[in-house]
């Protein structure tokens, strides 16, 4: 398995486990960009957000309300964060496996770099 998220989920590699369930793992990113900085991760490996099709709506509907709820848990509901899926290298995706970032305890300025 050359999936680095697969084989975080897998065990095979120690991640900062933030929360499980039978479908999501989530996990604090090794290279945060805010003092809040989680991944929300599908067990079920899907490369990028072109390979995402009906199947997955309630998937990818469970990783924006488990961002919600970690947010809310780590007390940045109120002051605000950013979730963000990126899709291939030109958007910044390095790890091909769907995954939401989760960021937030600092101002985030808009447009995105």
């Amino acid at each position: 398995m050359s999936c680095l998220f697969c084989r975080i989920i897998a065990g095979e590699i120690p991640g900062s486990r933030v929360y499980e369930d039978a479908e999501l793992v989530a996990f604090d990113d090794i290279h945060p960009q805010a003092p809040m900085h989680v991944l929300i991760v599908p067990r079920v490996h899907v490369p990028t957000l072109n390979e995402v099709d009906p199947s997955h709506d309630a998937l990818v509907g469970s990783m924006i309300r488990r961002a919600a709820a970690i947010a809310a848990e780590r007390g940045y509901a109120e002051g605000g964060y950013r979730t963000v899926f990126n899709c291939n290298a030109q958007a910044g995706q390095t790890v091909f496996h769907i995954h939401l970032h989760l960021l937030g305890g600092r101002t985030l300025a808009w447009p995105p770099g």
